[in-house]
């Protein structure tokens, strides 16, 4: 592959293809048959697992969690109908721009 976000792509395009042609076998099947409640408790669990990989600061789990991790929120991309690459335009538009300031950029006040 020519470039690190087309194993993302790739990954992405496999799960709808799930979606679309569901079978009994298919994990992302099941995970798109449980609804979006299934697909957000599984994100919950695999963000608990990155962090209690990485309190552990051991190489390989760091990134094994962290797969699993991407993983489930392509899914939740493709539960959604979001491609990734309006993930990739949100995080170029925040390159150059301090994560603060962003951040304000976001908050609207509730009168």
């Amino acid at each position: 592959m020519t470039n690190d976000n087309d194993i993302l792509q790739a990954v992405y395009q496999i799960i709808l293809d799930r979606k679309a042609n569901p079978t009994d076998s298919s994990y992302t099947a099941s995970l798109m048959r449980g609804g979006i409640d299934k697909i957000l408790k599984k994100i919950g669990e695999e963000a608990t697992e990155v962090v209690i990989a990485g309190k552990g600061g051991v190489h390989d789990e760091i990134v094994y969690e962290a797969a699993d991790l991407v993983f489930h929120l392509l899914v939740l991309l493709g539960h959604q109908n979001i491609p990734p690459t309006v993930v990739y335009d949100e995080l170029r538009r925040r390159l150059g721009i301090s994560g603060l300031e962003e951040k304000a950029s976001r908050y609207v006040p509730h009168h």
